[in-house]
C-alpha cells in the first residue's frame, strides 16, 4: 500500500511540475467616449469621433452633458462620422431653437427633441445601436441623473436644458436641467455605465467678457457654474481631449467647419496616447 502511495505521490509531482499555471484571460477593455458641453462648439465632438474611428478606436459605450449628449445620441444611433458631419452642416438654428415668452426660459426646446427624435429615427435610448447614456441635472435637489432608457429626445433636451434659457423638462415626477451643473464631461456615467477606458472630450471655455447671443450665454452660464464639477470629473478619464476652440464662438453655427477641424487636431495630437494605453 505504501509503494501505492508513493507512487501516486510521484505521479502528481510530474503532473504539476510539468503543467504550466494558467493565467486567466485580460478583461475586455471598455472604451468610452464621454462627450461634455460648450454649445455651438460641440460640432468638434465630430471631428474627433471621425479621427478616433479612422484608427479603429470604437467606443462601446458614448455619455453625453448638453451638446455632448446631441451628438452622443446621434452617433449612438448609428450614424457614421460622415453622416454626422452632414447632417452638422445642414443643420440649421431654427430648427432646434423654439423661443417663447416664459419666466422659466425663452426657449422651450420642443423643437431640439423633435430634431433628436427624427434622426434617431424615433427610437428609445435603450434601442440605439451603442449604449448611451445623456446627463442632466435634478432642478430641485440639484442630483445628477443618468438617463439610460425612455424618450432620447426629451433626455437629450433635458441635458441641454440651461436654466433660465431653457424650460426645464418635466420627466416621471421631476424637472431636469443641463447636466453641465454636475458632470460638465460626463465621465462619472461612462465609469456607471461599465467603462473600463474612457476618453473624455472638453469643449468648455473659462468665462470671459464680450458674450453676446443665446448660445454664447448658454455655454457662459455653464462654464460659471460648473468648474469644480469639471475638474473633478476629468480627473477621472483615462484621456482627456481637448479641441483648441478659444478663438470659435459658442454663440453661432458660423464657425462649425472650424469646429471640427480643431476637434480633429486635437484627437490626432492624442492618438499616441491613446493608442500606448489600449497597447495598439
Amino acid at each position: 500500500m505504501k509503494k501505492i502511495n508513493i507512487a501516486l505521490m510521484a505521479l502528481v509531482l510530474i503532473i504539476t511540475g510539468c503543467t504550466k499555471p494558467t493565467t486567466p484571460p485580460k478583461p475586455k477593455i471598455k472604451i468610452a467616449l464621454a462627450l461634455g458641453g460648450g454649445a455651438a462648439k460641440g460640432f468638434a465632438h465630430i471631428g474627433v469621433i471621425k479621427i478616433l474611428e479612422q484608427n479603429g478606436i470604437k467606443p462601446v459605450i458614448i455619455t453625453g452633458t448638453s451638446a455632448g449628449s446631441i451628438i452622443g445620441s446621434l452617433y449612438a444611433s448609428g450614424l457614421t462620422p460622415i453622416q454626422l458631419q452632414q447632417k452638422a452642416m445642414d443643420l440649421k438654428e431654427s430648427q432646434v431653437v423654439d423661443l417663447t415668452l416664459s419666466t422659466s426660459g425663452f426657449i422651450k426646446g420642443e423643437y431640439l427633441q423633435n430634431f433628436i427624435n427624427s434622426s434617431v429615427g424615433n427610437r428609445p435610448i435603450q434601442n440605439l445601436k451603442i449604449p448611451f447614456g445623456a446627463v442632466a441635472t435634478n432642478r430641485d435637489s440639484g442630483a445628477t441623473a443618468l438617463f439610460r432608457s425612455g424618450n432620447t429626445g426629451q433626455a437629450v433636451r433635458a441635458s441641454a436644458s440651461v436654466p433660465n434659457v431653457f424650460q426645464p423638462v418635466k420627466i416621471g415626477n421631476g424637472y431636469f436641467v443641463d447636466g453641465g451643473l454636475t458632470q460638465p464631461v460626463p465621465v462619472s456615467a461612462a465609469r456607471a455605465m461599465g467603462a473600463t477606458f474612457v476618453i473624455a472630450v472638453d469643449i468648455s471655455a473659462k468665462p470671459k467678457s464680450g458674450i453676446s447671443g443665446i448660445f454664447g450665454t448658454l455655454d457662459q452660464s455653464i462654464n460659471i457654474m460648473s468648474q469644480v464639477a469639471l475638474n473633478s470629473e476629468l480627473k477621472k478619464a483615462n484621456i482627456v481631449i481637448k479641441p483648441n476652440l478659444d478663438a470659435l464662438s459658442s454663440a453661432s453655427f458660423d464657425t462649425r467647419h472650424q469646429a471640427i477641424l480643431e476637434g480633429e487636431k486635437a484627437a490626432l495630437a492624442a492618438l499616441p496616447k491613446i493608442k500606448k494605453a489600449l497597447g495598439i
